[in-house]
């Protein structure tokens, strides 16, 4: 049966605007094992596997890991996809720390775009994330604005935002493929610009107190053909926190392009937690 995708897809680099006014690599991944039961509880801390939880961006639901997840759950790993408001960056944060705080046992967790700023201040002070893995995504300092270094390091997308009356921001429909992702096929890109969630203003000229990063193993992936988020700013992320970079070509959205390739990191990730 023909399986059609409904995917939304984040959106980090808006920021830019709103402040500023290659082949796929590949990882070794842990053999197979038999899936256990999902839910927030459900992974045991005597498991030898830890829980994955993903986070996504803004203009996204937890309904655009649908094609990671699948892989994930294939290798026996237990796996919680947060669905955060964005409506704020402190909202988004406690939501999220809220559902890793209810496992039992360590955790794995995983933020593309906006939703690295989410995981940088979610897990800080935790005692059960035990990895970080960023995908194309903010990695901030504590204290430090997400909209930093949209001038220093501009993007395609600042022309494409727009704003409605209550200070939420969408992407023009018509650049969405353009932008985000242009490995994607036209429909399920059409799809995506259709049903996606916006994001208020306000995230990116927020912070979070303290970055986890500095604490927790860190891992990133540059997507190099990125038109949301400068790679050479996600190149910048990765080297300031000493994470273990990968480099993938591909667009803003390698979870949706290339799910292969972004399992096999955060299975890396999650092999690197339970040493």
């Amino acid at each position: 049966m023909r399986h059609v995708s409904i995917l939304r897809l984040s959106l980090a680099a808006l920021v830019l605007a709103v402040l500023a006014g290659g082949s796929p690599i590949a990882h070794s991944s842990p053999a197979p094992a038999k899936r256990k039961s999902a839910g927030p509880a459900a992974a045991s801390a005597a498991g030898s596997k830890p829980t994955i939880v993903l986070v996504h961006g803004a203009f996204a639901d937890a309904l655009g890991w649908q094609r990671l997840i699948p892989i994930l759950q294939r290798d026996g790993y237990d796996v919680i996809a947060v669905e955060i408001p964005l409506a704020s960056l402190a909202g988004d944060v406690v939501t999220t720390k809220r559902l890793v705080d209810a496992i039992k046992g360590p955790v794995v967790l995983v933020g593309h775009s906006y939703g690295g700023g989410v995981i940088t201040g979610a897990a800080a002070g935790s005692s059960n994330v035990k990895a970080l893995v960023y995908l194309a995504a903010f990695a901030p300092e504590g204290g430090e604005p997400l909209g930093a270094f949209g001038e220093k390091y501009p993007v395609d997308l600042n022309s494409a935002l727009q704003p409605d009356s209550a200070g939420f921001l969408y992407v023009d429909r018509a650049r969405f493929r353009e932008l985000f992702c242009a490995d994607l096929p036209v429909t399920d890109a059409k799809v995506a610009a259709a049903t996606q969630k916006p994001v208020h203003n306000s995230v990116f000229g927020a912070s979070v107190p303290v970055a986890a990063w500095k604490t927790i193993p860190s891992w990133y992936l540059v997507s190099q053909d990125d038109h949301a988020i400068n790679p050479d700013l996600e190149r910048f992320y990765a080297k300031r926190m000493n994470a273990k970079t990968s480099e993938v070509k591909a667009s803003h959205v390698a979870f949706i392009s290339h799910p292969d390739v972004v399992a096999k990191l955060i299975e890396q990730a999650a092999a690197g937690a339970a040493k």
